[in-house]
């Protein structure tokens, strides 16, 4: 497919910092912008990390949730350039975004699918800002152009919900049937599906949903369990998905946090998780050496209060390129 009628560069408007701040301080001062379609990366030392936004409403739209997502890429930028670096050499590209404007869904899910492959080709590492959890579709699709047969594939997601729904009647794909798809490619592929879920809540999740998961043999932790404090568990978790894979692939969705931290996303949970909760497991599994890829999805700005959520979602960026190995 052509992903280049569907990608957009970055504006450079969005990395502006203070001034007079020593030079090398901050994510502005770091980042290299890189229109994709005319300019190749420089091979630089790894760890290498590629911005990588999803401008897309379709998905939460079909799931009747809020729109508002395709505007997340831009606040986040805008919040992460302001950010300290503290490690002496960041190697970070601006890729630009893939955007959906036309309600073709599917054929932005493979362009991102398209790009992803390319940076994984050229060892940068992505990191997918969006938009809505149909992102993890394309992203994944980009990660297996890039997985061998006999190479194991660890998901890791933080969500309060499972987002193993089937495809609607019409065979479209949503913002809550990515995983599911993945799932389904992964089978036909002949490849184990070692789906991991942290933060998943019963208010979040049908009934049926829990039966679906355990169809797929879905390895989770409920939100309760975070709120009740099992710190051993929470790692003992982490642990045993970077000891059976070879590769782990992180997503992260923005409504698994209380709106106190995150009130700009597509669906409120009220009984979210606090960024504590999150953070020392991200921190985990970005330290494994293991992670190949990660996404930040469901922020949507015109919802948010103060840019908390657009804050927080810079802070996880930070935390991944900080403790990522």
């Amino acid at each position: 497919m052509n992903w280049e009628s569907r990608y957009l560069p970055s504006n450079p408007h969005l990395w502006q910092g203070r001034i007079d701040v020593p030079p090398d301080s901050s994510f502005f001062q770091h980042v290299q912008l890189l229109n994709f379609m005319t300019q190749q990366p420089q091979k630089l030392t790894p760890p290498t990390f590629g911005l990588l936004g999803f401008k897309c409403d379709e998905g939460a739209q079909r799931d009747l949730a809020r729109a508002g997502a395709a505007e997340g890429p831009q606040a986040i930028r805008a919040q992460l350039s302001k950010l300290p670096v503290q490690i002496p050499h960041l190697n970070l590209y601006d890729m630009g975004d893939i955007f959906c404007n036309d309600h073709d869904m599917e054929l932005s899910q493979a362009a991102l699918g398209e790009v992803i492959a390319k940076l994984l080709q050229l060892a940068i590492c992505p990191i997918v800002i969006g938009g809505s959890h149909e992102l993890s579709w394309g992203h994944y699709q980009g990660i297996a152009k890039t997985l061998t047969p006999k190479k194991k594939l660890g998901i890791l997601n933080f969500d309060p919900h499972f987002d193993l729904h089937p495809l609607d009647p019409q065979h479209r794909s949503s913002a809550t049937t990515s995983f599911y798809e993945i799932a389904t490619a992964e089978k036909k592929a002949k490849r184990h599906f070692d789906y991991n879920c942290i933060g998943i809540q019963h208010p979040g999740n049908v009934r049926h949903a829990f039966e679906v998961a355990k169809a797929f043999n879905t390895h989770y932790l409920l939100a309760d369990e975070l709120h009740a404090g099992s710190p051993e568990k929470c790692t003992d978790f982490i642990d045993r998905l970077i000891d059976e894979n070879d590769f782990i692939y992180v997503s992260l969705s923005l409504d698994v946090f209380a709106p106190a931290f995150a009130p700009g996303v597509s669906t409120i949970q009220p009984l979210g998780l606090n960024p504590w909760h999150v953070i020392p497991l991200l921190r985990q599994v970005a330290s494994s050496g293991k992670v190949i890829s990660y996404d930040i999805a469901e922020h949507a700005p015109r919802y948010d209060i103060d840019h908390r959520t657009a804050k927080l979602a810079a802070m996880l960026i930070y935390e991944i390129i900080h403790h990522h190995r």
